[in-house]
Formats: C-alpha cells, structure tokens, sequence
C-alpha cells in the first residue's frame, strides 16, 4: 500500500517523547530533576497539524515536568507519561476520539513502541529508530529524532492531505 493512502485519512498524530520529540539524551541535574532538550522544528510541526485540525498526542514510557510544560505550550491536552503498557494508553485515545486504527499516525523508536506501531494506520520511526523498529515502520524520517523528525512528518500528512495551504496562507508573498 502506497503512503499516500495510508496518511490520506489520519486523524491523531501521536509521538513519543525520548529519542522522538528529544534526541534521547536525559539531563538530570544535582538535585535529580529530569529536564529535556525540545527542538522547536518539531513544535512547529505540532502546531501546524493543529492548525490543520489534526489531533496530537503524547505516549512516554518515563515521566518527567518538562513534558508536561511542553505539551501545555504546544496545546497537547492528551499526554501519557509513565506508561509502560503503550498499547493501553493508546486504546483510550481511541476511545475518547473514536477514531479507527487506520486513522492514527503513531511516532516511534524502541520496542516499547511496537504493539502500537502493528495497530495504527501510519507507523513511523525516526531515522534513529532500533532495526526492529524500522522494520515496521511504513516511513522512516530523513532526520533522527529531536532534529525535526515530527516536523517532517508532519509537513508529509499536510501535503499528502492536501491541507498545506491552510498554513502556507499566512506566508505566502502579498500580491503587488
């Protein structure tokens, strides 16, 4: 099956955070406060589907404040940290939105991700991503995780879509 038909009709965007929407580096300090490195690519990217009425969702094995102050920033309202069980969280954001598998985009790099890689209609790991991962992927991203990853994708949905010119409006050159 060709991407543009598994991205035509997706619905959710959702990311992981370490080593997706961070390069997997976790900053502790003295006092053992977790702190994380966020590219503001990605952000952007996160604003543009929002902008375009596509949902975006956060699913974290770990917990950390920096998250959720991210997330707030961004207007991520669903946000699952300390998850161990991916797949359960993922079934409540199916059921809250009642959204189909084939409408979900799920964004990953480690095995903790697979049982929702094999639900969703659009799997994706980052260029960072484990083999395995990879391998179940129906796209990897040109650029590793932390570095614009979810940006790209998110460019990819919004042109596959046809929703692009929704954020293009505001930068397009003024007629003279």
């Amino acid at each position: 099956m060709s991407v543009f038909n598994l991205i035509k009709n997706i619905k959710l965007v959702i990311m992981d955070v370490d080593g997706v929407l961070t390069d997997g580096t976790i900053y502790l300090n003295t006092q053992g406060y977790e702190t994380k490195a966020f590219n503001v690519l990605d952000g952007t990217g996160i604003a543009y589907l929002r902008r375009a009425g596509i949902k975006t969702a956060i699913i974290s094995g770990r917990n950390c404040d920096a998250v959720i102050h991210r997330a707030k920033e961004l207007g991520i309202e669903d946000v699952y940290q300390g998850v161990k069980n991916k797949i359960d969280a993922y079934k409540q954001l199916l059921e809250k939105y009642a959204f189909s598998d084939k409408e979900i985009c799920y964004i990953g790099d480690d095995l903790i991700d697979l049982p929702v890689f094999y639900r969703v209609g659009f799997p994706v790991a980052v260029a960072n991503a484990t083999p395995m991962v990879k391998q179940h992927s129906a796209y990897i991203t040109k650029v590793r995780g932390g570095q614009g990853a979810v940006r790209e994708v998110a460019e990819k949905i919004l042109k596959y879509q046809d929703k692009w010119h929704l954020i293009m409006e505001r930068y397009q050159k003024p007629a003279t």
